[in-house]
């Protein structure tokens, strides 16, 4: 089977495609044939070698990233519970997507809902868990209040304002002007062009500001929370940076790593089969443009999910 693997850590043409044997099932395992993987922020610096996902696998190289997917059960085994072959399923892996073929324990896998695109399917479990326990679990979001979401038109970004909305909030989306109407659709009720000092100085402030951008930009934001508000800030590079500045200004800041979560998972994408919830995806490039996608990601301009196709 084909499978994008890095040999070693750098720029995006580290991604090389190469044959690998398929692995030998085991007793609870599936095989699964990927359609869609998603491509995050995660997978292009686990590449280039930098924070905690790539001290995890530096002695694992060759390793192949990929931490979301959809796709259909080829194989299955006596232990492996309700899935048959032709099923399709979607969920997160510890990487490995990027392959045409993986084997997952049955447990890590979910059953597509009906009525939820295979696309769709695919871009939902990274992106959607960290945009639902950064504003619920670390952000403790509650109707009524305002967030912040900078990079809103993104991968997590555009999923948290329809979640925010969801729960009640008033939505402050930061987005470049040409995605501002794209981020009224979703259902923010404030759109603002992050470049345009006057209509950043006229903002009032914000309950929770939700942080995907991080560093420098970031921290600039945080003079827009309220006296003593929260700040999640998702990048984890910078996450240290944002934190400390937010504390010299007496707010409650906290960093986050997105945990597995199944029946969380589920629910969100019951919400998508019921229209309540939308993953949109704007690239999808083939399993053999992994780098061409990387570098697309790499941009920070993408709106929505990027996806490769198995």
């Amino acid at each position: 089977m084909q499978q994008l693997v890095i040999k070693a850590f750098g720029d995006a043409d580290q991604l090389v495609l190469v044959e690998t044997q398929a692995p030998v099932l085991q007793d609870g395992q599936i095989r699964v044939r990927m359609h869609y993987a998603g491509v995050n922020p995660i997978d292009a610096k686990t590449r280039a070698g930098l924070g905690w996902g790539a001290q995890a696998i530096k002695d694992k190289l060759p390793w192949s990233p990929g931490f979301e997917l959809m796709g259909t059960v080829l194989e299955t085994t006596p232990g492996a519970g309700r899935f048959q072959p032709g099923d399709r399923v979607f969920g997160s892996v510890g990487g490995g997507g990027y392959g045409e073929e993986l084997v997952v324990d049955a447990d890590t896998l979910l059953p597509v809902p009906d009525g939820v695109p295979d696309d769709m399917a695919a871009g939902l479990p990274l992106a959607g868990a960290t945009a639902w326990q950064g504003l619920t679990d670390h952000g403790g979001l509650k109707a009524g209040e305002r967030v912040l979401i900078s990079a809103a038109a993104g991968g997590v970004g555009h999923l948290a304002v329809q979640l925010a909305r969801g729960l009640g909030a008033t939505v402050v989306a930061l987005g470049s002007v040409d995605n501002h109407d794209f981020l009224r659709q979703l259902g923010a009720d404030e759109v603002l062009d992050y470049k345009d000092e006057a209509q950043m100085a006229a903002m009032a402030p914000v309950d929770l500001f939700f942080d995907l951008v991080g560093g420098t930009s970031g921290s600039s934001l945080l003079s827009h929370v309220k006296p003593g508000g929260r700040v999640v800030t998702v990048p984890t590079i910078t996450a240290e940076q944002v934190i400390a500045a937010a504390v010299t200004l007496g707010l409650k800041a906290t960093g986050m790593l997105r945990r597995i979560d199944n029946d969380q998972l589920q629910r969100l994408s019951q919400m998508v089969a019921e229209g309540r919830l939308r993953v949109e995806v704007t690239r999808v490039f083939a399993l053999a443009e992994g780098p061409a996608a990387h570098r697309q990601i790499e941009t920070g301009h993408t709106r929505g999910k990027v996806l490769l196709r198995g």
